[in-house]
């Protein structure tokens, strides 16, 4: 039912008109009656004073009241909904896409500013994407007049889409206003034939009948003109008030259609009532709008229900309005902290941009900043629509300067790469010299200093990056491949040894653990540092025995009532000594150190992004357990971190001794 239909409901209810359904009943049982018998039968039971016509009940105008709310809330949100879809995200092939989708849309008016944001979003790109490739045109030493540019036919299918766009915009409209009069027409045929009801011939039981199919014709018929709707309805509600004032309505048919309405109206009411426990108020307030469109289309109550009836869908509505328009408050609330937020970033990001960076080292700290900003952007809603292309254009344009002004500095220091290849080569003729070295200790801390170092020596050109970080690495691996195979060819029984460590094994398993936590703790310290002090077994012998006595010491560590952080600690010195066992070890002690390493480093960055993160929490809805949340993960990195200190520093304990 179109929104016309309102004021035709309304109207309806105003005279006290039958509504379609009621004709089944005596109608049809009078229609089997002779002309002369259904009149005398029609007669016989119309009131002596058939129902007074209002020109405008109360109920009216509150119920146009709600229809205006309710429109402005649905334009509210159909405003924001446009803006779910971000178009700076989308490639110009993407938005073509979009716009061709559109042209399938029936209604051109529905859609008419969603093409308009796609065109601006399209030229917006072509126009970055233009100036780039012209700037490169002319840096390669083209000139500008000279300049061409070939976006692969995307901005001719773009005009070819708009100008589709706007020939089936005029021909809608076209068709819209044929439509209108011609609905105009019919209307005004209608009245007509009220009009001539009046003065026919035919019974009243045949007239009434025509009455009502003339007034559903009316309903059925889409809008008019504007400019023809009052002069319109009030040649039909002066034609309908006539013909009720000249066949005085049977009373008892009437009553009828007044229970069937109300009814019908009751229903309404509990479904709008259900709409109060929806989840979704967006939901919700569409289906209000479903439900205010059945209840235009029903007629007229019994006038002593009337306003009771009325009043509670009316109270229905009203709250269900008052929740769609909180929803949408808080939401524009929420934007306008984003916008807030945003702005922040974008503040922190131009104070970054307009530093003095003259170091890599200091390069790598102001991009991994702003690399972490885009982070933080990444998890901040939308801002407020008029706000929200402007504020990310501006982060957008702090980036990119800022990335441009980085590649130029690393343009003109291309004498520092050269120098700083140079270095890297120094470095691998130190590691070639040491790869064939027999000194196995002296050497293997010889080439970690070469390596520490050649983590601070900055960026070499691109072009010899691989090969000169290849040539170091073969070098090292050289080495230590070497001593691994040494190590693991070294032809010696360990007979004594696996004999002690399996003897030790038997103690550990029959220790019985006091009262005293401190002496236990202090013995399994002792079992630990006896099985060290041991040394190696056969190398087919050497990881099951190391895994029983690990199992073993676990146990009782588990059983101690000591803090996470010793257990911890004192597992991962048993690992320790598992992989000191075993032919490779430095290389894998210094992958353990990096790992441990890397995840010190993430588990910092965590902590920092958390601690960020708090200040952009502090106004948010329910920020007190989403701050307490926070803190707790920032708690338990921290202690992560201690841990990982401790490991690390173990391992560089056995590297010094």
């Amino acid at each position: 039912m179109e929104s016309k239909d309102l004021n035709s409901s309304v109207q309806d209810e105003q005279f006290g008109e039958p509504t379609p359904g009621t004709e089944n009943t005596e109608d049809n049982q009078k229609e089997n009656l002779t002309n002369e018998q259904a009149d005398e039968q029609v007669n016989a039971d119309v009131n002596e004073d058939a129902p007074e016509l209002v020109a405008k009940t109360e109920e009216a105008h509150e119920h146009e009241m709600l229809e205006q709310q309710m429109e402005a809330t649905s334009k509210v949100a159909n405003e924001l909904t446009m803006d779910e879809l971000d178009m700076n995200k989308l490639e110009k092939q993407e938005i073509l896409d979009h716009l061709g989708k559109l042209l399938d849309v029936e209604d051109v008016a529905e859609v008419k500013d969603f093409v308009e944001r796609l065109k601006i979003a399209f030229y917006k790109k072509h126009k970055v994407e233009l100036e780039k490739v012209q700037k490169e045109f002319v840096e390669k030493g083209g000139e500008e007049e000279a300049f061409t540019f070939d976006d692969g036919g995307l901005e001719e299918q773009l005009k070819a889409y708009l100008k589709l766009f706007k020939e089936k915009k005029s021909a809608s409209n076209k068709n819209v206003e044929e439509e209108k009069q011609a609905n105009l027409d019919e209307k005004n045929r209608i009245i007509v034939e009220i009009e001539h009801l009046i003065n026919g011939k035919e019974s009243l039981n045949k007239t009434f009948h025509e009455f009502r199919e003339l007034q559903n014709r009316w309903r059925e018929i889409g809008v008019v003109p504007q400019n023809k709707v009052k002069e319109l309805w009030n040649s039909y509600n002066y034609q309908v008030e006539k013909f009720y004032d000249y066949i005085k309505i049977n009373k008892e048919l009437r009553d009828l259609d007044l229970k069937k309405n109300l009814e019908n109206k009751i229903s309404l009411c509990e479904k709008a009532e259900e709409l109060l426990l929806e989840p979704s108020i967006v939901n919700a307030f569409k289906e209000l709008q479903k439900q205010h469109d059945r209840w235009r289309e029903i007629g007229p109550v019994p006038a002593d229900m009337k306003t009771q009836i009325w009043e509670r869908f009316k109270a229905a509505t009203t709250k269900i309005n008052k929740k769609h328009h909180e929803y949408f408050d808080n939401l524009k609330k929420e934007q306008k902290k984003n916008l807030e937020a945003k702005t922040h970033i974008c503040e922190k990001a131009e104070v970054i941009l307009e530093a003095e960076i003259s170091s890599h080292g200091d390069w790598k700290k102001h991009s991994d900043e702003i690399i972490e900003l885009q982070k933080i952007w990444k998890t901040i809603g939308f801002a407020p629509k008029k706000d929200n292309n402007k504020i990310y254009e501006r982060f957008r344009s702090t980036c990119d300067k800022f990335f441009d002004k980085k590649r130029e500095f690393y343009s003109k220091n291309k004498d520092m790469q050269d120098n700083n290849l140079q270095m890297k080569m120094d470095l691998c003729v130190q590691a070639e010299s040491l790869k064939d070295s027999t000194d196995w200790k002296k050497t293997t801390e010889q080439l970690i200093k070469l390596q520490a170092r050649w983590k601070q020596v900055g960026p070499v050109p691109r072009k010899d990056s691989d090969v000169i970080w290849k040539r170091f690495r073969a070098a090292c691996d050289h080495f230590f491949n070497r001593k691994s195979g040494y190590f693991s060819n070294i032809d010696k029984t360990y007979d004594d040894n696996l004999r002690m460590k399996e003897e030790l094994i038997e103690e550990v398993k029959n220790f019985n653990p006091s009262e005293d936590v401190d002496e236990n703790f202090k013995i399994l310290k002792e079992f630990q540092r006896k099985w060290a002090d041991i040394g190696f077994v056969p190398y087919k012998e050497k990881d099951r025995i190391q895994n029983v006595f690990r199992e073993e010491i676990n146990k009782h560590f588990d059983e101690l009532k000591v803090d996470e952080y010793n257990k911890t600690v004192l597992k991962y010195k048993n690992k320790l000594e598992h992989i000191l066992s075993k032919p490779n070890a430095d290389f894998k002690l210094r992958q353990e150190r990096d790992r441990s390493l890397n995840k010190l480093k993430q588990l910092e960055s965590d902590i920092t992004l958390w601690e960020n993160n708090i200040g952009f929490f502090a106004d948010s809805k329910n920020a007190s357990s989403m701050i307490t949340e926070v803190k707790s993960k920032i708690e338990k990195a921290k202690e992560k971190i201690r841990i990982l200190e401790s490991k690390i520093q173990m391992i560089d304990d056995l590297d010094n001794d």
